[in-house]
């Protein structure tokens, strides 16, 4: 099956959040970070160490990297933990098997050469993990959290010596998750969706150019690690099911080079080609190639254009929906509704997912 699009949604909806990130996708995204991890405590908040490879990818990197420090919190136990997804190849973590399955903190600050191979590799996270039991600790939540969970006041802590943030968050809080990085002034690097980018939690950050999309293309979409009871997946690998979402990207808000860069635009504005909409003094462009490169008027283009934003050409307004379209002083549609609205052949339509957005007269040509 191509797509598992509604698997995530049911995910959402069930708040079962076992998507786990394929480390070659990691180190896809991540190796265009590498000047901003020197000497930077990174924190995976939504990570079981022995699942995950955003652990997995930081650990085996970490002296490569420079990193400061590397603090990992696990959330409660999921169904593949300790299992499918351990990255040693072990049922549980070292010195914890008295202990039960508990959520807890792992925290690196050096990766040596422990079994004197010549080579700093995982294995030597392995000999720490086992050997060094400081590097480990217990998750106890509090009256309001349950352990692990990143609201809690153990994970605010870590939260609060964190420079960088990076992992894949649950899908059913990813706008609390957001929320609280933002209060909390905190570098990241996360995984979200394509719609993500319109809640309000994450716009406000990208309007201000305090956040935007990473370097993966919206386009290609990413692969996840999903459960057996998923039934929908796109194709198994290593005896897991693998399951592609298209709409997957990355939001930073670190520096990115492709939202530096100008797009270039090719058609002339003609009247006769772009339609206007019927609610409020805008065009409507289909595709981010149909830009007209002499028109300075407001325009509704596709979500997906804010992977090619550069915040020095085009100023962004708003979104052509809900709170953000009264805002803007958006009128109501012919559904009594406060989306955009245009007219096509005497029939009334509304457009999917706009962002409203200005040419800088003094911007880049």
């Amino acid at each position: 099956m191509a797509n598992s699009f509604k698997d995530l949604n049911k995910a959402k909806a069930n708040k079962n959040d076992e998507f786990y990130t394929r480390l070659e996708d990691i180190e896809l995204e991540m190796k265009n970070y590498r000047e901003y991890f020197k000497e930077k405590t990174i924190l995976c908040n939504c990570d079981d160490p022995y699942e995950s490879n955003f652990f997995k990818y930081f650990a085996m990197n970490f002296n490569y990297l420079k990193l400061k420090k590397l603090i990992c919190t696990s959330y409660a136990t999921s169904p593949v933990m300790y299992t499918q997804l351990d990255i040693f190849g072990n049922e549980i973590p070292y010195g914890i098997e008295s202990e039960g399955r508990k959520p807890y903190k792992v925290e690196i600050t050096e990766v040596s050469d422990a079994n004197g191979d010549g080579a700093v590799d995982l294995s030597d996270v392995e000999y720490l993990l086992k050997n060094n039991k400081n590097a480990i600790s217990f998750l106890k939540g509090d009256k309001e959290y349950s352990p692990g969970d990143f609201r809690s006041k153990e994970c605010i802590k870590a939260l609060e010596e964190a420079d960088i943030v990076v992992t894949n968050p649950p899908f059913s809080l990813f706008r609390p998750f957001v929320a609280l990085l933002t209060e909390y002034n905190k570098d990241f690097i996360i995984i979200g969706n394509t719609n993500s980018l319109t809640y309000k939690e994450v716009f406000p950050l990208i309007k201000n150019d305090k956040a935007r999309t990473g370097y993966t293309n919206f386009n290609i979409g990413m692969f996840f690690e999903i459960p057996d009871n998923y039934e929908t997946f796109h194709h198994i690998e290593d005896g897991h099911k693998i399951a592609r979402v298209a709409s997957s990207c990355w939001i930073t808000t670190l520096p990115v080079k492709k939202h530096k860069e100008t797009l270039i635009m090719y058609k002339k504005y003609n009247p006769d080609l772009y339609v206007k909409y019927d609610n409020f003094d805008a065009i409507d462009i289909k595709a981010y190639k149909e830009i007209p490169e002499d028109y300075y008027g407001i325009m509704g283009v596709p979500i997906t254009f804010l992977d090619k934003l550069n915040p020095e050409q085009f100023e962004v307004l708003g979104v052509g929906s809900g709170d953000f379209a009264k805002e803007l002083g958006i009128k109501k549609n012919y559904r009594g509704r406060t989306d955009l609205a245009y007219t096509i052949d005497g029939k009334h339509k509304c457009p999917f997912g706009r962002v409203l957005i200005r040419r800088k007269k003094n911007g880049n040509k």
